[in-house]
């Protein structure tokens, strides 16, 4: 399972980064083939797509829309109030942030290699043999092609570093027989060179002459095109506008570069099983007017391994029966709570350690709470997860959360515990037990206000929740006469282009949305948000929200997005997602 919620996030997140811009894709100025073999990640924009494939796109047509302009005000004044200015410097101005932005035109590369196999220089020592710290490595780089752009990017880095409230000391080096500046400040020192079309950074001397010599095709060095987690990926990362790369292993290679680094630490990374977790890659995709975000977790998918955490999945899970031609968004998720709580103690438990002490501590201080164990209490889940929302308006109080269960009274049993004497209410109507609990949050001499009650229904095979005891039941009258045929037919569409047996799906239905009444319900929410800030911070963002959803025309959004789908499923191979904005 890979949460729905998290994998939109992300497809949001990357889209982002080229919303601003509008010429044709290019080659990216660092290719795999170019990258050294030991390569631990990379991510490669290869530039921002043409004028028509923005034209035909919902979501870039979205953007260009000029009724969205004060979501785009919003987001650059968000960039500005975040932007503090040091040294007496002025912030930046909408004008120059939007001229900063079209540096997205062009591609770039960006990523990390781990320190070299060679053998390194022994550490000084004085006459009482002491051993000088390890410095931390930091081997990040970046490659931009300026092609276009060169006195835009150097305006932009003199503002950068003139905006700095430590004025770095510059010092002008040349490497592989080019003029270079080394950047030191207190915080560590990097690298930068301009030279024909591209600009180079590198946190390391020893990376910064490598990628040189790479662009230049001086290195015959090993490629990463020709590695083997790369060969394994390799079908996950072509024909997208943005690709990204990640040895899942190497991660330790980056824990073992910093000083704070422990063996405690090295020894969770060997206990969890992140061997067995081979990569994670992916591309992002404009396929007509849908936007695509698809990739994969590789690796050995055997018993033990750390993919145990992830469900195998299910064709109908329970959840699915609830869903009707009213239902605006349903997410469900299927995960392995035992392969987690197995995976958990395997990495915490070894023997002797500190960590396996604090583990079966708070197991047995678990065990004592609940009145069994915790694999017994894992064992009453069915491992799936999910929300569900049928409000046109997104109104929170018509929002049902569920739970999967096994052996209903034993998970009635549980809940109970759990709850204790925060129930304040219980009864059955027929093989449904409907539960009140109180969250005492504001309790008083008068008893907890209404909205500190929430509301749990039980059925054979679910556990429902919701803030308001209305919204079970309506979701349990449609259960009682569920059948394939009330699912809406977009919903049996989206979920027919993935495979038979899922482990996460995700359905929104943008065209079935007020947004009046979504932007109406976001305003409230935002100004509640900015009374009950604890910090002026938190507030100023509250009251910044609340402005510019006063301000943007809700109509904009039906105008350009339908519907946003998504799932997830476990193969031989891996865990794959598939994501889908129309």
């Amino acid at each position: 399972m890979l949460e729905s919620p998290f994998r939109i996030g992300a497809t949001l997140l990357l889209l982002a980064a080229f919303l601003f811009a509008g010429r044709s894709a290019a080659q990216a100025p660092f290719e795999p083939a170019q990258l050294p073999a030991r390569t631990t990640f990379y991510l490669i924009w290869h530039g921002s797509p043409s004028g028509d494939l923005r034209k035909a796109n919902a979501m870039m047509s979205l953007w260009d829309d000029p009724d969205f302009a004060p979501v785009r005000a919003a987001l650059l004044d968000a960039v500005m109030s975040d932007a503090k200015p040091q040294n007496g410097n002025a912030k930046m101005s909408h004008e120059e942030i939007a001229q900063c932005a079209t540096l997205l035109d062009n591609p770039f590369t960006f990523g990390y290699l781990p320190q070299s196999d060679a053998p390194s220089a022994k550490p000084a020592t004085t006459g009482k043999s002491a051993v000088q710290p390890k410095p931390t490595w930091n081997g990040l780089f970046f490659v931009y092609d300026r092609s276009g752009k060169e006195e835009l990017l150097s305006k932009a880095v003199l503002r950068m570093r003139s905006a700095e409230a430590e004025i770095p000391k510059l010092t002008e080096i040349t490497v592989e027989g080019i003029r270079a500046l080394k950047v030191e400040r207190k915080s560590g020192t990097s690298y930068w060179a301009e030279t024909g079309r591209f600009a180079v950074f590198a946190g390391e001397p020893s990376v910064f002459e490598e990628v040189l010599k790479r662009l230049s095709g001086r290195s015959a060095g090993s490629s990463l095109a020709d590695a083997q987690a790369y060969k394994e990926a390799k079908p996950l990362l072509s024909g997208g506008v943005m690709e990204f790369f990640l040895r899942v292993p190497r991660i330790k290679d980056i824990a073992a570069g910093s000083e704070s680094s422990s063996p405690q630490l090295k020894a969770l990374w060997n206990n969890i099983g992140l061997d067995t977790v081979h990569v994670l890659a992916g591309h992002i995709s404009l396929e007509g007017a849908r936007t695509r975000l698809a990739g994969a977790v590789l690796g050995d998918t055997s018993e033990g391994s750390l993919f145990d955490i992830w469900s195998a999945g299910q064709s109908r899970p329970a959840s699915l029966a609830y869903v009707t031609p009213e239902t605006v968004y349903y997410n469900e998720s299927q995960i392995n709570l035992l392969g987690i709580y197995t995976t958990v103690k395997r990495a915490l438990g070894q023997p002797g350690s500190n960590s396996a002490g604090l583990a079966t501590t708070l197991e047995n201080a678990a065990q004592t709470r609940i009145g069994m164990t915790l694999p017994d209490a894992f064992a009453l889940t069915s491992g799936e997860f999910g929300t569900l929302q049928a409000s046109p308006a997104l109104d929170p109080d018509k929002r049902v959360f569920f739970v999967g269960i096994r052996n209903k009274p034993d998970a009635l049993k549980l809940i109970r515990t759990i709850f204790s004497d925060q129930v304040a209410g219980e009864q059955n109507e027929g093989n449904v037990s409907f539960l009140k609990i109180s969250l005492r949050g504001s309790q008083g001499t008068r008893g907890v206000a209404q909205w500190n009650f929430y509301h749990l229904a039980m059925t054979p095979d679910l556990l429902l929740g919701a803030a308001k005891g209305e919204t079970l039941r309506a979701a349990l009258a449609h259960r009682a006469d569920a059948s394939d045929a009330a699912l809406p037919q977009n919903l049996q569409v989206a979920r027919g282009q993935f495979p038979d047996k899922l482990n996460g799906f995700t359905y929104f239905d943008l065209q079935r949305l007020d947004w009046p009444a979504v932007k109406q319900n976001w305003t409230l929410q935002a100004k509640k948000a900015a009374v009950e800030a604890k910090t002026p911070d938190a507030e100023q963002k509250a009251k910044r929200l609340a402005d510019w959803l006063t301000n943007v025309d809700p109509q904009v959004f039906p105008r350009h997005l339908h519907s946003l789908t998504g799932a997830s499923w476990k193969e031989a191979s891996g865990v794959h997602f598939d994501e889908w904005l129309d």
